[in-house]
């Protein structure tokens, strides 16, 4: 079966069930009020943000987890703080069996966005 594609970050959300539409607006939320520079997109699938024009970070909803992918050097800046996550290259494992950690992953935007701003990497 080929994957879904969806034209809007709308679109992506309304997928889901009520209660994961919930926690998928709030996400959403939470991410443009950091900075009204941020813009919404869908990338890869799934709902992408960027700054000044480069990725910032992308999320998705998974049966056991939420994916939250900041940019593999952002996530090597956040080694400590995301060890008891499951991890790869630029993305972590959130389960969903515990509440989202909203002020780790404002700590990893602001940090891509101080790598964007003074053209730091990737």
């Amino acid at each position: 079966m080929a994957a879904t594609k969806f034209e809007t970050v709308e679109a992506y959300i309304l997928q889901f069930e009520k209660g994961d539409q919930k926690l998928l607006n709030e996400v959403r939320s939470f991410i443009l009020k950091i900075s009204p520079e941020i813009v919404e997109k869908i990338a890869y699938g799934m709902p992408g943000y960027q700054f000044k024009k480069k990725p910032l970070v992308y999320f998705a909803l998974y049966k056991n987890h939420f994916g939250f992918y900041a940019t593999p050097n952002t996530h090597e800046e956040f080694t400590e703080k995301l060890k008891p996550y499951k991890q790869g290259k630029g993305s972590v494992q959130f389960p969903l069996d515990t509440p989202l950690p909203f002020d780790l992953m404002e700590q990893m935007i602001r940090f891509r966005m101080h790598l964007i701003e003074n053209n730091l990497g990737y």
